[in-house]
């Protein structure tokens, strides 16, 4: 008999992926000015309170900025450059979300890339998932019984069908952070847990 146990449950964490880009006529210029962004961004988020081993930059990049012709035979030219790089910053704290995206957009980060909710410690709600999968499959096995005018005997085995990670699910309304003007709707999450259960029949 199979059963099935969800869980719900409000975020307690944050992931943002963010960070800038800029264009200038030297690689020097652009770079440097990309730096400086990083920098002021990570400086918010340890004033914020984050921890430096929530925050990593990656995908560092200068790339040059071409200029076409207007027509085949016109030479292709480098106009300037443009550098970017990208930061990837846990937030265990929700409260301040709002007001750390509202204060790093306005210090120049201008490429937003993504941001999740998830749980810092999920095991709690993987198991209380599956305690709700075994009381399923024991509640089916029972109604079946009952139905098929038999009784349950012992258990012969429990197998675990899989674990599905703590996934969004959004409120129907939209949540404001605190001190932030930025609004951001946080909603549940859902962990999954299937298991199978195999029972005897009880014989007379």
């Amino acid at each position: 008999m199979q059963g099935r146990g969800v869980v719900e449950q409000a975020p307690d964490m944050a992931v943002i992926t963010l960070g800038a880009r800029y264009q200038a006529f030297t690689a020097r210029e652009a770079m440097d000015e990309v730096n400086k962004r990083t920098q002021a961004a990570l400086a918010i988020m340890e004033r914020l309170g984050v921890e430096p081993r929530d925050m990593q930059t990656g995908s560092l990049y200068l790339n040059p900025v071409w200029e076409h012709g207007n027509n085949r035979i016109d030479v292709a030219r480098i106009k300037g450059y443009e550098a970017g790089n990208q930061m990837t910053v846990r937030i265990r704290d929700l409260e301040i979300l709002g007001k750390a995206l509202d204060e790093m957009v306005s210090d120049g980060v201008n490429a937003f890339n993504g941001l999740s909710f998830g749980l810092q410690d999920p095991s709690e709600a993987m198991n209380e998932a599956r305690r709700k999968a075994v009381e399923d499959a024991v509640a089916k096995a029972t109604l079946y019984a009952e139905a098929a005018g038999v009784e349950l005997g012992d258990i012969k085995s429990i197998n675990e069908g899989g674990i599905s990670m703590p996934q969004p699910r959004f409120m129907a309304r939209t949540e404001m952070a605190m001190d932030s003007g930025v609004p951001i709707a946080s909603g549940e999450l859902s962990t999954q847990a299937i298991v199978s259960i195999v029972f005897e029949i009880a014989e007379d």
